[in-house]
């Protein structure tokens, strides 16, 4: 049996960290013994989330559609802790509703963020870890990785490429001393995830998703569903026929088509996809 990784001293980074998930992920790190860096596009409410995180947080400006911010973010995030142990790319945008109606910009928005922005972390990130022998990123995407939620399309597209590059780039470093995981949960009581269905399965808090980011780093593995129990399912669903698996879907994946309410999510959506006029090719955009 493997032994636990002790995560006192630990050094890690959290994207996407100043609320939800990934403010539930820093302040249970912290509560853990480890130091965490927060980067959000929102500075103000990453510093407030790691004061209130406690001794050994610190909240950073980060954009994860911007190279140079992505790397600006590790770098400040080794000087004050002296080094980068686990990066934890949770920075993620969606947009629900038919495919059709779907704004081109939100489309591209979603994979520039859900996506890039999670490759753009791992380009930047590993190389440090592997010339030392050691690091953990965890990726965290979402069922929709494996499962298809209509109403979701692009959402699930992008989850679905977080899950491939990020098998791929294990099988590279394979051996090297360094682990990838992809933490899969199901529908989070997030802004996110406001005015979308959960259909039959129990709505998840971030501190959920929290604490199984933390049993990946202690234990380490590829795969980490949210709750343990959708493991199977996703089996049963890549296992069955086509028939099956539409039956499979029909019974147990939220139609967001039909069940969402896309008046609630109006403001979240204006605000989270609304990209800025980009002249300098930074890759800034407003939220």
């Amino acid at each position: 049996m493997r032994t636990m990784r002790e995560l006192r001293g630990l050094s890690a980074a959290v994207t996407g960290g100043a609320r939800g998930i990934g403010a539930a992920i820093a302040r249970e790190l912290v509560r853990a013994g480890a130091r965490v860096a927060i980067g959000d596009l929102d500075r103000e409410t990453a510093e407030r989330t790691a004061a209130a995180a406690g001794a050994g947080a610190i909240g950073l400006d980060l954009d994860v559609t911007s190279t140079e911010s992505f790397r600006s973010f590790l770098d400040a995030a080794e000087r004050a802790h002296g080094s980068l142990d686990v990066l934890v790319n949770n920075a993620g945008v969606m947009w629900v509703g038919p495919f059709e109606e779907e704004p081109e910009a939100a489309a591209l928005r979603q994979f520039e963020v859900n996506m890039h922005g999670t490759a753009r972390g791992m380009r930047l990130v590993l190389p440090r870890m592997l010339e030392r022998g050691s690091g953990h990123v965890v990726n965290v995407a979402s069922m929709a990785s494996k499962v298809t939620p209509a109403g979701e399309a692009t959402y699930a597209a992008s989850k679905h490429a977080v899950y491939g590059y990020s098998a791929a780039v294990r099988a590279e470093i394979e051996g090297r001393g360094v682990e990838i995981s992809v933490v899969m949960p199901a529908v989070v009581e997030t802004e996110l995830a406001r005015g979308t269905s959960h259909g039959r399965a129990r709505r998840l808090e971030p501190d959920d998703v929290a604490n199984a980011v933390l049993d990946a780093l202690r234990r380490p593995r590829f795969e980490v569903y949210v709750p343990a129990g959708l493991a199977a399912l996703s089996r049963l669903y890549a296992a069955s026929p086509p028939r099956l698996r539409d039956a499979l879907a029909r019974a147990l994946v939220p139609n967001q088509v039909r069940l969402s309410n896309r008046g609630e999510r109006a403001e979240y959506e204006r605000r989270a996809l609304a990209a800025s006029a980009d002249p300098d090719g930074t890759g800034r955009s407003a939220r």
